[in-house]
């Protein structure tokens, strides 16, 4: 895993076409602002998981 610093409204480019910046800091929380193409859907991982749980019991269901 590539761990990187940044400040607030510093940013990193993925494959030069994603932005993730640090929008805000507050205590132990981050906020990211993420520019992406709109194929791109980035989700929280919990999130991900979720979606990924539901595509797997839909595919077994069929």
């Amino acid at each position: 895993m590539l761990v990187l610093s940044r400040k607030k409204n510093e940013s990193i480019v993925i494959n030069g076409d994603i932005t993730v910046v640090v929008v805000e800091i507050r205590g132990d929380k981050v906020r990211l602002g993420i520019e992406s193409p709109k194929e791109v859907m980035p989700h929280r991982r919990e999130v991900y998981e979720a979606i990924r749980r539901m595509n797997e019991e839909k595919e077994t269901a069929d």
